[in-house]
Formats: C-alpha cells, sequence, structure tokens
C-alpha cells in the first residue's frame, strides 16, 4: 500500500513494496529439525492453491528475514497441511526457498543490497523517541478510531468515516502527540544523515527531499500498523483491488517547502491502497487533488479531462 512513487535502485555507495504512510513534513536461514510427530516436508511439496481460512499464522516480527515479516505471515496460509504444525524456522526455510525461486538474480542482488543498506543505518542510528517503533494502541490513535478497529464492522468504520468523493476516505486516525514525535524522528533522522554525509535512498524518484520510515527501523510498527488497523478498513473499501490481502508496505514521509519541493506532479499511485497523512506542522497550501481512477493505457499520461 504506498504512496505513488517511482521506485529508485539503491545507491552504490552502502546501498539501499506498497506504502502504507506517506505525508506532508513532511532474511537467515536456521537449521532446526521438525516439531515432534509432524514429517518434515518433502522437496516436491507444494503451496495450496486456496488459503486455508481457518489457520491462525505465526508472527515473523522478531526474526531476520529477507522479505517482510508480513509476507512470511500471509504466505504461511496457503502451505500444505503437513507443515503447519512444524516450528517457525522450518517454514519460513520453505517459504523462503519458494519467494527465492521465483525471484531473478538482478532481483535477488537488489533485495540483498537493500538489506545491507536497511542494516546499516539500524546499526549506526540512534533514534531519539524509541516509543515510536512499537506500536501502542492508546498513544497512537484517537479513541473513536480504535472503538471502530475493535467493532470491526462496516457500519463502525462508516460512523468515523466521510467520502467526499467516491473512492476517496477521509477519517481521523492519529493523535496530535504521536504526529510531534514522529516529525521529530525524522528531523533527527536528518540530521544524522547529514552529519555523517550518508547518501540516503528518497521514498520515490519525484521527491528530492524525505525519508524512508522502514529504512531507519520502523518497518516492524508500520506492519503492525497496515495487519492491524488498515486492513480491516481496506477489506471493506478496497476489496475489489486486493484491500482484505495487503501484505507489504513502502511507508515513507516527504517534505514541502520554499526550500524544499514545491509540488507533485499528477502521478499514479504504485500500489492497491494509499494512506495520507498530514504531518505538517503550520503551513498554507498543501491541497491534494484526486482526479480518479485511470485505466490502463493512460496510467501514466499527463492530466488531461478527456482521458480516461
Amino acid at each position: 500500500m504506498s504512496s505513488g512513487d517511482r521506485r529508485e535502485a539503491a545507491p552504490a555507495a552502502g546501498e539501499v513494496k506498497n506504502g502504507v504512510v506517506s505525508g506532508d513534513l513532511s532474511q537467515r536461514q536456521i537449521q532446526s529439525e521438525p516439531a515432534s510427530g509432524v514429517v518434515a516436508p518433502s522437496q516436491n511439496q507444494r503451496l495450496r492453491l486456496n488459503p486455508s481460512k481457518d489457520h491462525k499464522p505465526e508472527s515473523y516480527d522478531d526474526m531476520q528475514l529477507d522479505f517482510s515479516p508480513s509476507i512470511f505471515s500471509s504466505l504461511e496460509r496457503y502451505l500444505p497441511p503437513p507443515m503447519l504444525g512444524l516450528n517457525r524456522e522450518e517454514k519460513v526455510k520453505f517459504m523462503r526457498e519458494i519467494l527465492m525461486k521465483y525471484l531473478p538474480q538482478g532481483e535477488r542482488t537488489r533485495v540483498q543490497r537493500h538489506r545491507d543498506y536497511r542494516q546499516k543505518i539500524i546499526t549506526n542510528y540512534q533514534p531519539l523517541h524509541r516509543e515510536l517503533y512499537n506500536l501502542h494502541i492508546g498513544n497512537f490513535f484517537v479513541p473513536p478510531f480504535v472503538k471502530a478497529i475493535q467493532d470491526n464492522t462496516e457500519e463502525s468504520f462508516r460512523s468515523i468515516i466521510s467520502e467526499p468523493s467516491p473512492g476517496v476516505f477521509t477519517f481521523e486516525m492519529l493523535q496530535p502527540r504521536f504526529c510531534e514525535l514522529l516529525l521529530a524522528e525524522v528531523e533527527n533522522f536528518e540530521k544524522w544523515v547529514n552529519e555523517a554525509k550518508f547518501r540516503i535512498m528518497r521514498p520515490n524518484t519525484m521527491n528530492k527531499y524525505g525519508a524512508v520510515l522502514d529504512d531507519f527501523g520502523l518497518e516492524t510498527m508500520l506492519d503492525k500498523l497496515m495487519e492491524t488497523y488498515i486492513r480491516p478498513l481496506s477489506k471493506v473499501f478496497f476489496a475489489e483491488v486486493g484491500g482484505s490481502t495487503l501484505d507489504s508496505h513502502h511507508g515513507f514521509v516527504v517534505e514541502y517547502g520554499k526550500d524544499r519541493d514545491v509540488d507533485l506532479g499528477f502521478h499514479v499511485d504504485d500500489s492497491e491502497v494509499t494512506l495520507n497523512v498530514c504531518l505538517g506542522k503550520q503551513f498554507t497550501g498543501g491541497e491534494l487533488f484526486f482526479r480518479g481512477t485511470r485505466c490502463e493505457k493512460h496510467v501514466n499520461t499527463g492530466s488531461q479531462t478527456e482521458v480516461c
């Protein structure tokens, strides 16, 4: 669920999918024995065609993985029945082999470089507000939003949502204090980047300012945000475009100002669902325009009234 971006290859010096947070500012294999009483999978074992709806997948947030932990949680529902009782390490090994089998060599190299890049940042950057890195309901969200998610019905969602334009939904979600802390954390990261003269990957090819939140440690928090608080909404309002199966994100902030980027041209987001959050302090302008859904032929063409 990411904002409309054009993903870049990682920079060569310590180089650096679909996003959750955008705003105005703005994997190691482990060898182990199969679980007791469970037969280890054979090499020709395949994934199920349809997911096991009754199976509750495990969390992989605390493991060092090549791909987002949420991808493994989602893929686990497709494991053959004999594998569901295995320990996490065995399941990860099986799922990772499948993912790597279908990943081109060039993409494998890119993934490894991005992983090395991210690890270098996380090893050297010292967070300013560590409480941001673990999702805390009471400190993050406003009460009406929490209640609506806990009730988990279309009626409860619509009680806090407005639809100013078809397919565009607005609602209050984050505590002001959380927004302040997140802004301070991003500013602290930018300060570290400048002092360390570290070349970072910007959110997309259209913005020269801003930062990818996942790259300095917020990936796990944003995964939980997507899975627990955004997916219930997108399952109801964006079911026809994959809203119920979101399994990855691209979380970032971008900055606009007189000495920053001053605007963002017409574009189509590279995501199933986009969550835009205004984190700005005091400012004027910043209007956001939606031109509706575009056909595949004109996804990336200029803005013209006669184009679908």
